[in-house]
């Protein structure tokens, strides 16, 4: 197996058509053509418009990313894509021209997972993965704590949000504010205007006989609409930058104290925080304010590779492929429940039917990828 193997990543998990192109741990194409536009009269992702919108940007994209990297396709080594969890049609599309490019070229081809691929990024800005690696990964479907022992094939569920993710929960009080979709930008930027301690809203899952590690959002997300609706059924005016700073406050507010908790309790001294709400401004300040605290080193990825990307996934594969990991075969399956335990897919061996399928969560709300 090649030292820097040259890999395509291929994703489309919601409603983001990114491919990327690495060689190693060296980013040379991050491709991105994304729908959002489209979705925004709906005020969220429409899993159809997505998966449409897929079908028709897949072949520019990857052709985008073929010459920003200056590289035919046959000098690839490997075809990474994301296998799940996501919307399925969306996951399909993707899956498929994987699987196309892989037996057109003749090279392997890696289905791999979307959360395990938004740790995976960051070795692309700051070298090799620590092992183990705590990974607080956060967007518009999950909020997740991850220890990974090893990146391709050992990665461990330390807690999840058990309701809204807290991308989600950023949408829906985005909406209630008039702020438009997605959510995630429009309240960091209100929020810089405000005062994060003006209104007392609540944190989740945060007392004594509460799971140490699992997110809620759900009931702030309520308090914050109660609040307005009360302010406004008064005659008074919502003062917005407030309420967005005092909520934005309240979420990272969570999801660091959990994070530094799990690094302490793992023996962990480092932390990477991924996924699209990473690109927060204030949860970036927030953690690396209380890592320095707590002498533990904090890795966030540029904001561009925080949110939903090819990148992410040409990264895992190349670290698949760089490990002598076993390749999946072309009856992989697009799997929108995939468990995170499940880094890599080698091939149709089983069906998931998870009542609560993670694809629906995806498709809530994809306010920051």
């Amino acid at each position: 197996m090649p030292d820097e193997p040259l890999v395509l990543g291929i994703e489309t998990s919601c409603d983001e058509t990114g491919v990327g192109i690495v060689r190693g741990h060296t980013l040379l194409a991050d491709a991105v053509a994304s729908s959002v536009d489209e979705h925004a009269r709906y005020g969220g992702v429409v899993p159809e418009v997505a998966s449409r919108a897929h079908l028709e940007a897949m072949v520019p994209t990857i052709q985008r990313a073929l010459k920003e990297a200056g590289v035919a396709a046959g000098d690839l080594d490997a075809v990474a894509v994301t296998a799940g969890p996501g919307l399925a049609g969306a996951l399909l599309v993707g899956v498929s021209a994987a699987k196309a490019y892989a037996y057109a070229l003749g090279k392997p081809l890696y289905g791999v997972n979307h959360l395990a691929s938004h740790i995976c990024v960051d070795q692309l800005e700051h070298g090799a993965l620590p092992e183990p690696t705590m990974a607080l990964l956060v967007s518009g479907g999950h909020s997740s704590l991850l220890l990974a022992p090893d990146i391709t094939g050992d990665v461990r569920p330390l807690g999840a949000t058990i309701d809204d993710a807290a991308g989600e929960a950023f949408d829906k009080v985005a909406r209630v504010l008039g702020l438009g979709f997605p959510g995630g930008p429009a309240i960091d930027r209100h929020a810089r205007d405000g005062d994060p301690a003006a209104i007392a809203f609540p944190r989740g899952l945060t007392g004594g006989r509460d799971p140490l590690y699992d997110f809620s959002f759900s009931g702030l997300k309520t308090a914050v609409a109660r609040w307005v609706e009360a302010r406004r059924r008064d005659g008074q005016d919502v003062p917005v930058a407030d309420v967005a700073a005092s909520f934005q406050e309240a979420v990272v507010d969570v999801l660091t104290r959990k994070a530094l908790r799990a690094c302490k309790d793992n023996g962990v001294d480092h932390l990477m925080i991924g996924g699209g709400v990473a690109a927060n401004s204030r949860l970036r300040a927030l953690a690396l304010e209380r890592c320095e605290g707590a002498g533990i080193r904090l890795r966030v990825p540029r904001p561009g590779l925080c949110t939903d990307n090819g990148a992410m996934v040409a990264a895992l594969g190349a670290e698949m492929v760089a490990r002598g990991r076993p390749s999946s075969t072309f009856d992989l399956p697009a799997d929108s429940s995939l468990p995170v335990t499940e880094v890599s897919v080698p091939g149709h061996t089983h069906t998931h039917t998870h009542a609560h399928s993670h694809a629906h969560e995806a498709g809530e709300g994809n306010l920051y990828g």
